[in-house]
């Protein structure tokens, strides 16, 4: 995925006129997410600081950064595949050079999404990056 992925993503957004249609768009994108197994759903892999439960789960195989991950709310499961499409498959250099920061605000989630919600968003990409960064 990459930076070329994030791009798209923020394209996609932007041809939505308001916030409901983004929402919808949103769920959209979690239900195309893949399944999780869930005996990967565990203690060791439930995501602190969101308040919704969200499990992830990250590995690096053959050079690429890969993930698991699930939550049991649908617009969560969105924000997961937003990170889905960043960071799956990308080198741990790229996945701690993608600005999803930037991406957050381009998309306007910054503006309409809960506290909550945006904590729970930063708090899984906190997770990724801290794996990349070992």
């Amino acid at each position: 995925m990459s930076l070329e992925s994030v791009k798209e993503v923020v394209e996609n957004f932007s041809l939505f006129d308001d916030w409901e249609e983004r929402y919808r768009y949103l769920i959209d994108l979690g239900r195309s997410l893949p399944q999780m197994d869930d005996a990967l759903k565990t203690e060791e892999s439930l995501v602190r600081g969101c308040t919704s439960r969200v499990w992830l789960v990250a590995a690096v195989k053959d050079g690429k950064f890969i993930f698991e991950a699930d939550s049991d709310a649908h617009i969560v499961r969105g924000l997961v595949a937003l990170l889905f499409s960043a960071y799956q498959d990308c080198t741990l250099d790229d996945v701690r050079g993608i600005d999803i920061d930037a991406m957050f605000k381009d998309i306007g989630l910054d503006q309409h999404l809960s506290a909550n919600r945006r904590s729970g968003f930063f708090a899984m990409v906190e997770r990724i990056k801290s794996f990349a960064a070992q």
